[in-house]
């Protein structure tokens, strides 16, 4: 379920050449810790094992690609290239280093396997919003929400097959933080992830509309982490989802706004938005609002440790760190008040970007993604009111900066930033009971 892939599987069967699939391992990637590495590369060596299956060697080269890729094309006679997309500023500068060292005869293409349609197709430019963007994807969609064709056993075998992989030495060639540990919850691999799709159509789409906000229920797909790595395809689970539109068709519809309309808002706002994780990135609006009220007394401060620790007075948003601390995944609901909390106790709307950035992708299993920086997970523009969330990034800019919302009433510290607060939550859920689920010490 990879267009990218499938597409260099097309070019080399028309030129009959074989086809070679490498992955460039990387020391360490912004606050990524043992956490992700481990749930990307159990994955990989499920890539591995398939590629073999299809007679088309995996190769895992150590180091940042601009090193070890343009090598590896003049050492194997590499034909042509393909890659995949991610708009995010540092995956978009290996490519353009890539780029800029390999040879002048070798075609190099990229292909968005990330999005449904891809990002510099949905829309050309920065879109203000969901109701800008909405229709634009939608009449895309009949184009690029298509089923796979598949990828086939490669008939052309390689002159020379892949090294062997030593998984240890991968592990120990990073550079990262390994205090972070693996969550036991989620099982990485494409095998896993499609599992865990046919256990949300099968037991949690039918209350997904109904019940997605409550923090206490079961009623999220819980597929982020998959979609993050790669290793289940949005796509995939949109074709699978909506087979059920008839017997559930609200759910349906609610999983497809978000999966596709609001997670690639978000690609096309870091894509066309070189600030898309500062305060400079906001709207003009926002980022007057937060300036004129940065020097309004706070009714708490806290340190990053301590929000780290979960060990403010609020103990719903301890709760909810906590959870992320734990599980690498906090419910989306609380993500957004967890980072409205974040911009609340501390000293300026800079150091509040900074604090949920860094927490989101130092624990969040699917944190260093657009979906975690400008996530919009509000309707305001159809005037439903509701929220959608799925957990698939808390969107720190949609929730401290206001990206793809608009203005509320005025007020301290939040200028014209939508507030959320404790006594809400009360009114959405059962506080108190997930509360005693993420005690401290727990």
């Amino acid at each position: 379920d990879n267009w990218a892939f499938l597409y260099a599987q097309r070019l080399a069967l028309k030129q009959e050449l074989p086809l070679h699939v490498c992955f460039c391992l990387v020391p360490k990637f912004l606050d990524a810790t043992i956490r992700h590495y481990c749930f990307m590369l159990r994955g990989l060596q499920e890539v591995a094992k398939e590629c073999a299956e299809l007679n088309i060697p995996f190769h895992l080269l150590l180091g940042y690609a601009k090193d070890v890729l343009p090598v590896f094309v003049e050492e194997h006679g590499v034909g042509g290239l393909v890659t995949d997309f991610c708009p995010l500023r540092l995956p978009r500068q290996w490519v353009e280093d890539v780029r800029e060292r390999l040879p002048d005869d070798v075609p190099f293409a990229q292909v968005d396997a990330h999005n449904i349609v891809p990002c510099w197709v949905a829309s050309s430019k920065q879109e203000y919003s969901a109701w800008t963007f909405r229709s634009k994807i939608h009449a895309q969609l009949p184009w690029f929400l298509t089923e796979f064709p598949p990828v086939i056993r490669h008939p052309y075998p390689p002159s020379c097959s892949a090294e062997p992989i030593a998984w240890e030495a991968c592990y120990s060639s990073l550079q990262v933080d390994r205090t972070v540990k693996e969550v036991e919850w989620a099982t990485p691999g494409t095998a896993a992830g499609l599992a865990v799709l046919q256990s949300f159509i099968a037991e949690r789409l039918k209350s997904f509309a109904s019940h997605r906000n409550n923090p206490n229920k079961a009623a999220l797909s819980n597929l982020s982490p998959w979609f993050h790595f790669g290793q289940v395809s949005t796509q995939r689970a949109i074709l699978e989802v909506q087979k059920h539109q008839d017997k559930y068709k609200e759910s349906v519809e609610v999983f497809v706004e978000e999966a596709v309309v609001r997670r690639e808002l978000s690609e096309n706002f870091c894509y066309y938005n070189e600030n898309y994780d500062s305060v400079q990135g906001a709207y003009d609006w926002a980022q007057t609002t937060l300036k004129l009220h940065a020097k309004d007394k706070r009714p708490y401060l806290y340190k990053l440790q301590e929000l780290e620790q979960g060990t403010t007075h609020d103990p719903l948003w301890n709760a909810a760190q906590l959870q992320m601390v734990r599980e690498g995944k906090m419910h989306g609901f609380l993500r957004m008040y967890w980072a409205k909390k974040i911009l609340e106790w501390t000293r300026s709307p800079e150091e509040a970007l900074q604090f949920a950035i860094y927490l989101n992708d130092r624990y969040e299993l699917d944190g260093r993604d657009p979906n975690g920086y400008v996530g919009k997970l509000q309707d305001w523009a159809t005037g439903r009111g509701d929220l959608i969330t799925d957990g698939q990034g808390c969107g720190c800019l949609w929730s401290i900066c206001g990206i793809h919302d608009h203005g509320w009433t005025e007020r301290a510290v939040f200028g014209k930033i939508r507030y959320m607060n404790y006594a809400g939550c009360k009114r959405k859920f059962n506080v108190g009971e997930f509360e005693r689920r993420y005690a401290p010490g727990d």
